[in-house]
């Protein structure tokens, strides 16, 4: 039987101790050890220049991560997106889109070029950068090429990119979450890692995202296990911090109306947790909750569901994230239901932000192309 979501994270965990998690761990060591080799030779040819990147004629400011899924690249990809618009620079979101195996051009309002439909990640960043084109396309050389053809970008912003290395990069900022930072310490499968933690020497920059949900004490373990890598790594503190709630009729609720607030919370995430964590955080009161695994295709049938949950749960307010918001908000309401929101949250560094902004301003200069 396949695993979930969470009984995949319980057993890697060390969570799940019983006999068959037991087996099941020790199963997907092999795995593991077989992936940490693809990496490795994968990794050294490009070090070694046996496989080339590819170099474009605009600077490429790189957003990606060490494990898979779940650790706050999109708000850190929508803060370079406005940053570049405050410059008055033109710049293009290059991402894969999950799943995604044709190209396509989303737009503000998440309808998108060529008649296919952007998957979550994009319409979220879509929907959070007006008039920043985010560019759909599994070849990120190709989708460059398209930003700087179609849409005149002077700097291009890779979403999920660090390991993507075959289009050329002048900066590379990689995002840990400190809730979860090293994917308990093994690779895929046995891990959450997509490559060894030694793949830092790589990176310009580290963003610790969430670092408002552990102690000061684990953030400093974090930060040392970092430098030992290298020394001289710049490292960002940064949290989500809660806006307020839009709902589905356009009501804003401001962060301080939330408090007290009885809501049902949902989400398809890699780390739900966090979620439900920010949410506590801005004085919801959480009646109830429900999980989905990352990237959950939502059917009306679900939205059904959620809300009788809300209403049995006596909740005032069904609340979500903005990427779950991309992908039931075409899905009808029954009448009685109770308002449907979701949660905005924007990146807010904590700690190192000038000197993260002092590298990218270094970085950029001399580098922009002429409109």
């Amino acid at each position: 039987m396949p695993l979930d979501q969470d009984q995949f994270r319980a057993i890697v965990s060390g969570r799940r101790r019983d006999l068959l998690a037991q087996v099941l761990k020790f199963a997907l060591g092999p795995a593991s050890v077989g992936y940490r080799l693809a990496v490795g030779v994968r990794n050294s040819l490009y070090d070694h220049q046996m496989l080339s990147m590819h170099r474009v004629s605009v600077p490429v400011l790189c957003v990606g991560n060490l494990t898979t899924g779940g650790t706050g690249k999109t708000p850190l990809v929508v803060w370079l997106a406005r940053l570049m618009s405050q410059k008055g620079l033109r710049a293009a979101i290059l991402t894969r889109g999950y799943k995604a195996r044709r190209a396509c051009t989303a737009h503000h309002d998440t309808k998108v070029g060529n008649a296919h439909p952007a998957t979550d990640e994009p319409a979220e960043l879509a929907a959070a950068c007006p008039g920043v084109p985010v560019i759909v396309n599994p070849d990120r050389i190709a989708g460059a090429a398209e930003a700087i053809r179609n849409h005149g970008a002077q700097v291009l912003l890779m979403d999920d990119g660090f390991q993507h290395r075959r289009l050329g990069r002048n900066l590379d900022i990689v995002t840990i979450d400190a809730t979860c930072p090293f994917g308990y310490g093994r690779l895929l499968p046995a891990g959450l890692l997509r490559e060894p933690v030694s793949g830092l020497t790589r990176a310009h920059a580290v963003v610790l995202t969430r670092s408002d949900q552990v102690s000061e004490e684990t953030l400093r373990r974090i930060e040392t296990q970092i430098r030992r890598i290298d020394p001289d790594l710049l490292v960002a503190r940064s949290i989500h911090a809660p806006v307020g709630a839009r709902r589905s009729d356009g009501v804003e609720i401001p962060p301080d109306e939330l408090k007290g607030k009885k809501v049902f919370a949902f989400c398809g995430l890699a780390n739900p947790t966090a979620f439900f964590t920010t949410a506590k955080a801005c004085g919801c009161v959480l009646a109830g909750s429900q999980t989905y695994d990352d990237h959950y295709a939502y059917a009306q049938r679900d939205l059904a569901d959620l809300c009788q949950a809300a209403r049995s749960y006596g909740a005032e307010l069904l609340l979500t994230t903005q990427k779950d918001w991309t992908k039931i908000a075409s899905l009808s309401r029954p009448d009685d239901a109770v308002p449907t929101a979701y949660l905005a949250v924007e990146l807010r560094f904590t700690a190192g932000g000038d000197m993260l902004m002092a590298l990218i301003e270094q970085t950029l200069a001399g580098t922009i192309p002429a409109l």
